[in-house]
């Protein structure tokens, strides 16, 4: 009952700044998106048959408009996410964690799924053209860890009461993406599974066992399944020149574009490494293309506000009313920030080459989708995160256990 009167009562704006953060990114993709894929959007018109030739035909324009699409999808549903009570999430967490893994399990079923380059990681749904379930996971992991880890307060640091059964849940979904293969969401997940795990209450020893048993279950599925393309990514991260026109193409053309911007960059006319010379520069690259055109200074600000969001967002956590808002803001923010930062990690040669997107930068249906509802329920939580019911909350689960 004083759960349920403290969100009666306790309702505060909407945390501006992220909002205005998040929505600001989403216009900047939109730019970089227009500029960057002329020379993509020209060869899909080619393929479609379109005669690029006449002097009325628009052929550079194909993927800003599919993205001004995904984003008119997109606000509602983030408009929705951030009006609905955040406890709404807690209720439904284990039915939506089932939903999440079964789409998982049907990218498997012959004829549902639909690949692309190397990964099969889309299902085929008509009307939506194609969505990808491993979006969907990551928002169906982060509630029902954080409903799960709130009800073990006491267990979390133990091994048969906290570790062991982390471990399972999350290898339920980690498994699948993997097995796509999509390395890209696997290590967003479970970066973003280990942050609640922490926050939580979780022992470092464990945490640590966790990613040597994870680095070696990696090392063996690799080498099982034969991925050699999982092995040639990591010779190329290692040495970058060690092929420089197969896999090591795509680093190699995100370091020269990268360099080629300094600090001012190249401006969106003098950038040319987006005329086919760098590999998905509307999606997977869009890092290293912000960086030649607008150069050190323009990809350091995005950078800034990818951190500001991750501030903001564990601000928001700190000051939750309950420990299920707690731990989901935790998860959500990591996801957002994490991906970000694995994303340009990539870009710049830091982490091995894997496709991810740029939240709210890069185009894509369902990481759009899944980034402003993720961010859309973060602010929803912002509303009831306030020092002083937060204060309450807690002394009243104080005077509960003792």
């Amino acid at each position: 009952m004083a759960v349920r009167s403290l969100f009666s009562k306790a309702r505060f704006p909407i945390d501006h700044g992220l909002a205005i953060a998040i929505f600001g990114l989403a216009i900047f993709g939109l730019v970089m998106i227009s500029s960057v894929s002329v020379y993509e959007s020209h060869q899909v018109y080619l393929r479609q048959g379109v005669d690029c030739g006449l002097i009325d035909a628009n052929c550079n324009d194909f993927y800003f408009w599919r993205q001004a699409r995904n984003i008119a999808i997109a606000l509602p549903l983030w408009f929705v996410a951030a009006s609905i009570p955040y406890l709404f999430w807690r209720r439904f967490a284990l039915p939506l964690f089932a939903v999440s893994f079964g789409l998982l399990i049907a990218l498997f079923i012959p004829g549902l799924s639909t690949d692309y380059g190397t990964s099969q990681s889309w299902l085929a749904i008509p009307l939506l053209n194609s969505i990808q379930p491993g979006e969907l996971a990551k928002i169906g992991l982060i509630f029902y860890f954080a409903r799960w880890m709130e009800r073990r307060r006491e267990e979390i640091e133990t091994l048969e009461g906290g570790f062991i059964p982390f471990a399972i849940i999350l290898g339920l979904v980690a498994v699948p993406l993997i097995l796509q293969p999509d390395f890209g969401t696997t290590l967003v997940v479970t970066f973003t599974a280990t942050a609640i795990y922490f926050v939580a209450g979780a022992r470092i020893q464990h945490i640590l066992l966790g990613g040597l048993i994870a680095g070696l279950l990696a090392v063996f599925v690799v080498n099982v399944f034969n991925m050699e393309y999982i092995q040639d990514r990591f010779a190329a991260f290692l040495d970058p020149s060690l092929d420089p026109e197969g896999i090591g193409f795509q680093v190699k053309q995100s370091l020269i574009a990268v360099g080629k911007g300094g600090f001012f960059g190249q401006g969106f006319e003098g950038a040319t490494q987006r005329f086919g010379y760098l590999p998905e520069v509307q999606s997977d690259s869009i890092y290293a293309a912000t960086a030649e055109a607008l150069g050190f200074l323009g990809s350091a600000l995005l950078v800034s506000l990818y951190l500001f969001i991750a501030y903001r967002g564990y601000r928001i956590a700190a000051k939750a009313p309950d420990r299920f808002g707690q731990l989901a803001a935790v998860g959500l923010s990591t996801a957002i920030a994490g991906q970000a930062f694995i994303h340009i990690g990539v870009n710049i040669a830091l982490l091995p080459l894997t496709g991810i997107t740029l939240p709210f930068v890069s185009y894509g249906g369902s990481s759009l989708v899944a980034s402003f509802l993720m961010s859309g329920i973060l602010l929803n939580i912002s509303r009831y995160a306030n020092v002083h019911t937060a204060g309450y909350y807690r002394d009243v689960h104080a005077t509960r256990r003792r």
